[in-house]
């Protein structure tokens, strides 16, 4: 029960320091890197369902985020829909480009999954850069709509923008949160550790597996459906299949398969990037043996291996507390 009130007290807390924060700090560059640490952690958040609870690398990950931008950018400057209108149907979009794919690529296994949607990332990338007439080409997207107004509420200024994805990102948690800890997410976990234990038990493998595809799909469209809109252009690096790497970086940092993972890990090595800078080119020469060892000796990445560390503590506790009995019921005993 304590540690229960704990978690809420630092959610809490955590809540409150996110929402004061563009009050109390008037700074514009923290604000715009923690609008695109929000951005991103939605896409991440995404990779973490299939990755984390099925336990499927997909690398199609870069590919549906640019489908999502692509996707409001195009309805609002080609197709002139409004603002919101653009950024359901991007979703949509992205989340039926998923689960097509994901009919497919999940009649295969292990790396040849991995492989298979390596693939399909590249195949968008290159009609992204090769669609010149519908896309830009490699002159990209310009002139992307900003978010439109609800009712009084504008998001024409940085702080409302700050607002905005911080609402869709904590509108993700709650979703992953009550997927994790529901009998869907224990279904997916089930997958994760034993197909043919979960084809036992009667769990469809494949329609739960095409599930979280598609729902990695969909966080993965809004979040680059917000990137299209914040930054008011895109263009087909986006879709690069370095971007998928950058994601699963943030995963593995921040924890794969844990609920705070993908924020934090975004949130440190975004951080960690653009404070490393000033060193240019030789800035990865510092921060790629960084991550190689954070990976090599905490696999769980930084909230993972928290949640270890706490665990233990607590087996430690509790194995002490029967040690403590014990010796007083012997005592009690002996007297």
């Amino acid at each position: 029960m304590s540690n229960l009130l704990s978690k809420r007290t630092m959610i809490m807390v955590l809540s409150c320091v996110a929402i004061l924060f563009p009050l109390v700090f008037q700074n514009m560059y923290l604000l715009q890197l923690l609008t695109l640490v929000f951005i991103w952690s939605i896409a991440v958040y995404g990779f973490n369902i299939i990755s984390g609870y099925v336990g499927y690398l997909s690398l199609a990950h870069a590919g549906f985020f640019a489908i999502g931008a692509y996707g409001v950018g195009l309805l609002t400057t080609k197709a002139g829909l409004p603002y919101w209108l653009s950024l359901f149907l991007a979703v949509v979009i992205t989340a039926l480009a998923g689960a097509l794919v994901g009919v497919i690529a999940l009649r295969t296994k292990s790396h040849f999954f991995a492989i298979y949607t390596m693939c399909v990332g590249v195949i968008i990338y290159l009609l992204i850069d090769k669609w010149d007439s519908l896309t830009g080409g490699v002159r990209g997207l310009i002139g992307i709509s900003a978010p439109g107004n609800i009712g009084p509420i504008t998001f024409d200024t940085l702080t409302s923008q700050y607002y905005l994805a911080l609402s869709f990102l904590a509108l993700t948690i709650f979703i992953c949160y009550r997927i994790v800890h529901s009998l869907l997410g224990r279904t997916f976990i089930a997958i994760r550790n034993s197909e043919e234990l979960a084809k036992t038990i009667g769990i469809s493998i494949m329609k739960n597996q095409l599930l979280a595809f598609t729902l990695s799909a969909l966080f993965a469209g809004l979040s680059g459906a917000l990137y299209a809109s914040f930054i008011r252009f895109i263009g087909p690096q986006i879709s690069a299949i370095t971007v998928t790497f950058e994601m699963l970086m943030y995963l593995l940092v921040g924890g794969i398969g844990t609920l705070a993972g993908p924020l934090v890990g975004t949130l440190i090595v975004i951080s960690l990037t653009q404070s490393l800078q000033f060193l240019e080119e030789y800035r990865m020469l510092i921060f790629g043996p960084v991550v190689v060892l954070l990976v090599l000796y905490y696999p769980r990445g930084i909230t993972g291996s928290i949640e270890t560390f706490i665990q233990k503590r607590k087996q430690q506790k509790i194995s002490l507390r029967k040690e403590e009995h014990e010796v007083k019921r012997d005592v009690e005993e002996a007297g």
